[in-house]
């Protein structure tokens, strides 16, 4: 059978079924008709590219069709994924930011600078009971007011790595020692 001697009208008729016989092998629920419509595409694609002397048209119909949704089904379920996915992290990392920006308290207006002691004394302390990271994160974060994503980008770290060094630094500093610190500083 040659692409030539019949119209590919006579050929979807011949072979309409091969279509529905993989939407149903495939396990796939096609209620708007997309997946048919996607292996009539296919089965012309096969059609426009059919070479007599690789074997028969029907084998190729087979393989292109089937291959043509099980690729429409991957990305299909990796566009779901990935609607799920992104929508997690970005809220994931905006309410981390929220949450950090929403613990100083700062006015509209008003320069966040004015609002941190300017006592070097104090800030040597803090340095004191913190290791390098947990510094890092205190001196980008609360005195350079940077955002957690530029703090990571100028370290080379992840966000999340950064997030760890604040929530450390947050716990030393809640410690008893820390406010002995700020009495004996006379910062309370």
């Amino acid at each position: 059978m040659e692409k030539n001697t019949f119209t590919f009208e006579e050929i979807f008729e011949q072979n309409e079924r091969r279509i529905h016989y993989y939407l149903h092998k495939l396990k796939i629920r096609d209620p708007h008709q997309e997946f048919y419509q996607e292996g009539m595409i296919a089965m012309w694609n096969a059609y426009e590219k059919y070479q007599p002397d690789k074997g028969p048209l029907s084998t190729f119909f087979n393989f292109t069709i089937r291959h043509h949704l099980i690729d429409i089904v991957r990305k299909d379920s990796r566009r779901q994924e990935m609607e799920v996915l992104a929508p997690k992290e970005e809220d994931t990392a905006f309410e981390a930011e929220v949450y950090h920006k929403a613990s100083t308290p700062v006015s509209p207006g008003i320069n966040t600078t004015e609002h941190i002691p300017s006592d070097l004394e104090l800030w040597l302390r803090v340095k004191e009971l913190l290791t390098e990271k947990q510094w890092k994160w205190v001196q980008y974060y609360i005195i350079e007011d940077m955002s957690l994503k530029d703090i990571a980008a100028q370290e080379g770290v992840s966000i999340e790595a950064v997030k760890s060094w604040a929530k450390e630094a947050k716990r030393r500093l809640r410690n008893v020692e820390f406010e002995k610190i700020l009495v004996e500083g006379e910062y309370l």
